[in-house]
């Protein structure tokens, strides 16, 4: 089955992500399936790319940046023809994110639809910033069976069908995404929409727009946002693209995401908005990228690629990846920054996190398990470690501290361990699945059956199968920045309809554990907390819970997709 999905995935990355030659004409749209070894067997995926060329003032950049590509989820006796669809989901995925993200909830929701006799369609936007990418090593690993050979693709000059890795892209290769930010975004959205789905009043009956954490301030501006800049022509208004919104651990809002509680969002006068993005407009020429030194950054998100590949190919396998993981700084110090135990470890590199013998779904539940991750914004509740010891995690954060105002919001709200033993070959950490957990004191002080919702097998195929990968590799610094600037004078004329949020009908759908975010106060919305879930739990919990029952987020949108009024 890997096989056929790196076919799939290959011939996607020949038609979009390899640049044409300039005297080729472009394709207008190219629609390629993807096979997947997915449970739900009763949706079928594609990926599809669309020809929307950027404009001339664009700073030189690859030719498959002048296409739009979204994964497309429908049910296998749904309607080939998109507008034939009983209802479209299109999602904008967060922040660091990529379409793939959405592999999970995306086939869980169309598949209760299906249940429920309505056939939806639920389609998951790549960035253009995601044209950068090249996955040729972790789908010839997939199709390979060996996640060595993905290691040495990108690191060791391997080639993979005549193709070599150029380098994680730097500098100028990257200059052109300075200008990626906030209204290029909206305007990819709506020329998307308007490419696959051209009458208006269709995709005023049929669409629905959201997205997961940054994604719902992304809706929230599109909902606000007037393309051709006059009010008085309704038919291009965000709010007309759509004929509702969903909120997936987020808020449908436009204006930046409140870090605190009960701080409102600044909405500056353009006399001192503007002098501000002038400002900010140099720091995204200066840093178009949003990038780390360790941790968060192009060769790290790759990394989360490559342990969805060894935990895939070999789940019970010992120390697959890490020990083909090169030796620089980039690597070390994020593995010492996710996966020491405490500060002197972290610091000094010994024990060596390298030294700990652990199957390849230990080494990913330890990067994303909400036990585990540190960032709340990573995390994912996919079981807990097996009978092997473990001590409180104790970097880099502290115990107890998520339990903080505060600062506990941004750290998820599940206690912390780390593995107490590393060099002994004897001790071999293995992980228990959402499903799986044993009945010991020891598991029953960090977590229990109510608080685990995710797949560690499905987070893992989520994370390597998807074509347009899980991760997103250069997220455009102006992005984020934008976001801020509802100030702005570029900002301001086009965001004119200041009540677009509350035109159409919305669906918060929220955890209790991971970030925390107030809700939005909105008089359309209808928010719903999910108990156990973390931030990236709305994505990927499995299909059937411990309860035993249907998974909640996917169920509730194939509800609001049958009928999307309150």
């Amino acid at each position: 089955m890997a096989a056929l999905v790196t076919v799939a995935a290959l011939v996607t990355v020949a038609a979009v992500l390899v640049p044409a030659s300039a005297s080729a004409d472009p394709i207008p749209r190219t629609e390629v399936p993807v096979s997947s070894s997915s449970p739900v067997t009763d949706v079928e995926a594609s990926v599809v790319s669309v020809f929307a060329p950027l404009g001339p003032q664009a700073l030189p950049h690859p030719t498959a940046c002048d296409y739009l590509s979204y994964l497309r989820w429908r049910s296998v006796d749904g309607p080939a023809d998109s507008a034939a669809a009983d209802r479209i989901l299109v999602a904008q995925p967060g922040i660091f994110e990529g379409a793939g993200a959405f592999e999970s909830v995306a086939r869980n929701t169309v598949s209760a639809a299906a249940a429920a006799g309505s056939h939806i369609e639920f389609w998951a936007l790549d960035r253009r910033s995601n044209c950068l990418e090249d996955h040729t090593g972790t789908q010839g690993a997939l199709a390979a069976k060996d996640v060595a050979v993905a290691t040495n693709y990108y690191y060791g000059g391997s080639e993979i069908g005549g193709r070599r890795f150029a380098g994680f892209a730097d500098g100028d290769a990257t200059a052109w995404l300075a200008a990626q930010g906030l209204e290029q975004t909206l305007r990819d959205q709506y020329d998307l929409l308007r490419l696959e789905v051209p009458d208006q009043r269709v995709r005023k009956d049929k669409v629905l727009c959201g997205g997961h954490s940054l994604g719902g301030f992304l809706t929230g501006y599109f909902a606000e946002w007037d393309f051709d800049g006059n009010p008085d022509t309704g038919d291009d208004a965000g709010f007309n693209q759509c004929g509702g919104y969903f909120a997936l651990d987020t808020i449908v809002k436009a204006g930046t995401p409140p870090l605190v509680q009960g701080i409102p969002d600044l909405d500056l006068p353009a006399a001192v908005a503007d002098p501000i993005a002038d400002l900010t407009g140099h720091l995204d020429a200066a840093l178009p990228v949003l990038r780390l030194p360790a941790v968060i950054n192009p060769e790290t998100t790759n990394l989360l690629a490559m342990a969805g590949v060894a935990a895939t190919l070999d789940p019970d396998g010992v120390n697959s990846l890490v020990d083909v993981l090169p030796h620089n700084t980039n690597i070390d110090a994020t593995l010492r920054v996710l996966l020491s135990k405490d500060a002197v470890m972290a610091t000094t590199g010994t024990p060596s996190v390298r030294e700990l013998y652990a199957t390849n779904d230990a080494v990913l539940g330890a990067l994303l398990d909400d036990n585990s991750q540190p960032f709340g914004f990573l995390q994912a509740s996919v079981g807990f470690i097996g009978a092997e010891p473990v001590v409180d995690k104790a970097f880099p954060t502290l115990p107890g501290m998520e339990s903080l105002p505060l600062i506990g919001s941004a750290l998820g709200d599940a206690r912390k361990a780390a593995p107490a033993v590393y060099g002994d070959p004897n001790v071999v950490y293995t992980w228990n699945d959402y499903d799986s957990l044993d009945a010991s004191e020891q598991t029953a002080r960090y977590t229990d059956p109510s608080s685990e919702v995710t797949s560690i097998s499905q987070l893992a195929r989520s994370l390597a199968e998807p074509p347009l990968d899980f991760t997103e590799w250069y997220f455009p610094t102006a992005l984020t920045i934008d976001l801020a600037q509802s100030g702005s004078t570029a900002i301001r004329e086009h965001r004119l309809h200041r009540d677009g949020t509350e035109r159409n009908p919305i669906l918060t759908l929220q955890g209790t554990g991971g970030i925390e975010l107030p809700l939005s106060g909105n008089p359309n919305d209808h928010p719903i907390i999910v108990q156990g879930y973390n931030h990236l739990d709305v994505l990927t919990a499995a299909q059937t819970q411990n309860t035993a029952l249907p998974e909640v987020v996917s169920t509730e949108l194939a509800r609001f997709a049958a009928d999307p009024v309150w």
